[in-house]
């Protein structure tokens, strides 16, 4: 299986990035322990804290052999509308997952845009919500 893991911005300072919301966890952390988790999963990483790179690495998507996707879109998951229409393109599994309890902080926390497209939210478990996810994501796309 195929799976597109894309990471927005400043998930890339996790680890020193207000640890008592995010967890002491690297993004490299993450990715390795999802490689050590699904080592038979073909798992292509990416990260940006450029919304048009995102919005691009997902439109990419729709003409590739991905078999779904896991995102973490990070703050833009609460204002980008450009990533959101992306997403909307998508024909795939989508998976979104949030680090933090977007729904035990601030209150523009609580509305996703690109969530409302995701088949499911993982949200408040740190690093693990991307392990819940990606189980998730598996359940979707075999139907196991």
């Amino acid at each position: 299986m195929k799976i597109s893991i894309l990471n927005g911005p400043n998930l890339n300072k996790l680890g020193t990035r207000n640890p008592e919301h995010y967890g002491s966890n690297t993004l490299q952390d993450i990715e390795e322990k999802l490689q050590d988790t699904y080592p038979d999963d073909e798992l292509v990483f990416f990260q940006s804290n450029r919304e048009g790179e995102l919005v691009e690495a997902v439109q990419a998507l729709v003409e590739s052999d991905v078999d779904g996707l896991l995102a973490n879109f990070a703050a833009y998951s609460h204002s980008s509308i450009a990533i959101r229409d992306a997403v909307e393109l998508l024909n795939i599994p989508f998976v979104e997952v949030h680090l933090s309890n977007i729904h035990a902080r601030e209150g523009f926390r609580e509305q996703t845009l690109t969530g409302s497209l995701a088949d499911g939210i993982i949200t408040g478990f740190e690093s693990q919500s991307y392990i819940l996810g990606m189980q998730a994501l598996r359940h979707l796309v075999t139907g196991q």
